[in-house]
């Protein structure tokens, strides 16, 4: 009664009762802009993972293909269950937009993980999604240095930590862009970001090859070679240094950028000292904009908070930026992203 008082229509809680719609759960799922649940229950939350719907509530969440926003709300034993967890990854694959639980006072006064966001956070979740200025854009985010096994012990790497790329892809999504972030880092992310972990060069390849996106920003430090004949069990110490025969890795960048109808492509060029090489690859590479830095100079490179680089554009042009925090430069760059795209998309709608 509440709530029909609140909003002037009769409220849906059965799909055999409901007075406005002979199929109630599609009419709500089209018609709405956004579905949130919350409070959400841990059988809540597991009908939803497997696309139940015997009831008015996970019906209407198979029917839409709006942003849909779960806050949990449970104690903490049940949270922590491998059950729910399950269900948690799961709906966050599916591009799921969890908010929470917080940490605080449950039901019978209990402490502990499980407690709803505030109301306040949701409207605000709700809001970024909704109304950023990348609404409806997909984009791919590519992050972390790959590992190419030597043994099953050892492998080939780099110093990239992935934050550049993860504050690139945080940042989208909070412009309300439906964001996949493929990373061989172990770092965090947005909630609204569907994940993808990998290691190799080939796994990313594989990841990326399968996906229809407007925007790709190809941050990884991805290896340009591997051991060709990896060792199935550790090398020993006492047999020699082995003798590594290398291969080209697949290069994701340029298969992108071969594309029939590719999206729009943001290179990264790690360099040491000139970045005149950086310009050739931004040239061969087919790129629209190449984000190009030098590792070795202070305050830039790996494993820093903060970035200092150069912008190269397909017809030539060049923009260095001065030194910033590494959120700062993806604020930067997503806010000339979007100038060049304007107009062009959301193509994926």
């Amino acid at each position: 009664a509440t709530f029909a008082g609140l909003t002037g229509h009769a409220v849906l809680t059965s799909l055999t009762e409901y007075p406005e719609s002979v199929s109630p759960h599609t009419e709500l799922g089209q018609w709405a802009d956004a579905v949130v649940v919350a409070p959400a229950t841990a059988a809540t939350l597991a009908r939803m993972a497997a696309g139940l719907s015997e009831d008015a509530l996970s019906a209407l969440v198979l029917a839409t293909e709006s942003p849909l926003i779960v806050a949990p709300a449970m104690h903490a034993e049940m949270w922590n269950n491998p059950a729910t967890q399950r269900s948690i990854k799961s709906l966050i694959a599916d591009g799921t937009h969890i908010l929470g639980p917080a940490d605080g006072a449950l039901a019978g006064g209990d402490e502990g993980v499980g407690r709803m966001v505030e109301p306040d956070e949701i409207l605000a979740a709700v809001d970024e999604i909704l109304s950023g200025s990348l609404s409806g854009v997909a984009v791919l985010v590519t992050a972390g240095g790959t590992r190419e096994p030597i043994d099953p012990v050892r492998f080939l790497g780099n110093r990239s930590s992935g934050l550049m790329g993860h504050e690139i892809a945080d940042e989208a999504a909070r412009r309300g862009a439906s964001v996949v972030l493929i990373t061989t880092s172990g770092l965090s992310c947005h909630h609204a970001i569907k994940r993808i972990d990998v290691e190799t060069a080939q796994q990313m390849s594989a990841e990326v090859s399968t996906l229809l996106v407007d925007v790709a920003v190809m941050a990884a430090a991805v290896a340009d070679f591997r051991p060709k004949h990896p060792a199935s069990a550790k090398l020993s110490r006492a047999d020699g240094p082995p003798v590594l025969v290398l291969e080209p890795t697949p290069d994701v960048l340029a298969g992108l950028a071969a594309r029939e109808n590719p999206p729009f492509l943001v290179g990264f060029a790690a360099e040491t000292g000139s970045l005149e090489r950086a310009v050739e690859k931004a040239n061969s590479k087919g790129v629209d904009l190449m984000v190009a830095n030098d590792v070795t100079a202070e305050g830039a490179g790996f494993g820093t908070s903060t970035n200092v680089v150069t912008i190269i554009d397909k017809e030539g042009g060049i923009d260095q930026w001065p030194l910033m925090t590494k959120r700062e430069v993806a604020e930067r760059l997503w806010d000339m992203v979007e100038h060049h795209i304007s107009g062009r998309y959301p193509r994926s709608l």
